[in-house]
């Protein structure tokens, strides 16, 4: 069973964002991985939002020391993870992440980061040895409906991204892009995407520093030039603007770094800092100074705006339909194992059959006429059981080929269990309710209410 913990931008503060952002590399995951009733785990973190996507054995009950388990390794109290953190629960978790990957659940909708950031939680879940089949699946198709939005939409045309915008909000303070100072902190896939938006705004005197010491490939093929750790006080002094982007887990830009810098003879006039890291890159109170303006995530998401609904909602109907798609083919795996034996058994009997008239049919006519009369009567049975299993009555099938041929299947505990014995997990405040918004009978095929007819 799938099973999401989320904390974002809708559910939590800022401070608390912060804060499991900054958790301990791999004690999370080595937390899960011991974890009674969890098969598999992928963290995904970014700049706002947290979240654990689990797949869940239901042969066991999750037990009650999950949640404290999770907030132990977060290094928060399991108070704090009550108050700011949803559950989206089985099948709701599809098109939830679905909608995740596609920039429908962004602070800036549309925006084209997260789905690369999607792609990375399942990359990392795997060098982890922490994903399965299901949570591959899950991830591979949300990339799948990702590129299906962006080529088959217009919602991320426009190349927007919480980068772009944080320009559009500093713009006011930058008088000529083209003479700007700008100093980039972080040499990752934000940093580059940041660089490419200074760029596209005609920004063309651009110096990069990295904390990790990973500045010169980076400006390398990027034509930027390298601004070392000794001299990362003077070009704070001459800069504009300052983009930060940091995977860092503590601060990079601190008050007395910048308060030398302001102090130093022939500064600039004014300075903007644009802090994109999760955890912080700069510290708040470098705001205070004279001539310095600070610009974080927490601001920025309170002037992101509203999707362009024409656009979204088209996008939220192919979430929903590749969801329902999703749902449906996880639901046929439940009788596969039933199809493959009623084939092996129906075909081992018209192989008897072949065998015992094989000396009276040189031609081998009989031989040909057996195995298309095995091919007819399985096809019409083998429709029909992913017909039930879509319908949630895969264990009728399965019942009927152990009572009329004698086959008998094991059967996971997905299938033997009438609902997910998850009762032990504490229920947190502020569910979210993600379920679609089709008939729960609906097949992938029909239209989903309030969305166009579907056309291949």
């Amino acid at each position: 069973m799938l099973l999401c913990l989320s904390a974002n931008h809708r559910t939590a503060s800022f401070p608390v964002l912060e804060k499991l952002a900054a958790r301990e590399d791999g004690e999370l995951e080595s937390a899960l991985r011991d974890a009674p009733g969890v098969d598999g785990a992928i963290v995904l973190a970014t700049c706002n939002r947290f979240e654990i996507y689990l797949d869940i054995d239901t042969a066991q009950p999750v037990t009650p020391e999950l949640m404290p388990t999770i907030a132990s390794a977060l290094d928060v109290s399991v108070e704090t993870l009550r108050a700011n953190m949803s559950v989206i629960h089985d099948t709701q978790v599809p098109e939830y992440l679905f909608a995740v990957s596609s920039g429908l659940e962004s602070v800036v909708v549309g925006e084209g980061e997260i789905s690369g950031q999607v792609r990375r939680a399942l990359e990392e879940s795997r060098a982890a040895g922490m994903s399965t089949s299901q949570l591959e699946r899950l991830f591979q198709s949300a990339s799948t409906t990702s590129r299906g939005i962006k080529s088959g939409t217009k919602l991320q045309s426009a190349g927007r991204s919480l980068v772009r915008l944080s320009l559009e909000l500093a713009a006011s303070q930058i008088a000529d892009w083209s003479t700007a100072q700008v100093v980039l902190v972080g040499t990752g896939s934000y940093a580059a995407a940041s660089l490419k938006a200074l760029q596209d705004r005609g920004v063309t005197r651009v110096g990069v520093y990295s904390p990790s010491g990973r500045a010169h490939k980076f400006a390398e093929r990027d034509g930027v030039f390298v601004i070392e750790r000794e001299n990362l006080p003077e070009h704070l002094s001459n800069a504009d603007l300052v983009v930060t982007c940091s995977t860092a887990d503590t601060v990079v830009i601190d008050y007395d770094l910048v308060l030398g810098a302001r102090l130093a003879p022939g500064c600039a006039e004014s300075t903007l800092f644009i802090d994109l890291g999760m955890p912080r890159n700069v510290d708040p109170a470098v705001g205070r100074l004279n001539g310095v303006s600070v610009l974080d995530l927490e601001t920025i998401r309170i002037h992101a705006p509203l999707e362009e609904l024409g656009a979204a909602d088209e996008a939220r109907c192919i979430v929903s339909r590749a969801a329902s798609e999703f749902v449906e083919q996880q639901a046929e795996t439940s009788v596969a194992e039933g199809i493959a034996a009623l084939r092996s058994h129906i075909t081992d009997i018209a192989r008897a059959e072949t065998e015992r008239v094989a000396n009276k049919d040189d031609a081998g006519v009989a031989e040909a006429a057996l195995r298309r009369l095995a091919n007819t009567l399985l096809h019409s049975p083998s429709v029909r059981a992913k017909e039930l299993a879509r319908a949630g009555r895969g264990d009728e099938y399965l019942d009927a080929i152990e009572l009329l041929f004698g086959i008998t299947v094991e059967r996971s505990a997905r299938e033997n269990e009438a609902e997910p014995r998850v009762d032990s997990l504490p229920a947190l405040p502020g569910e979210h309710d993600h379920a679609s918004t089709r008939p729960s009978d609906a097949s992938a095929e029909d239209n989903v209410p309030g969305c166009p007819a579907h056309t291949p």
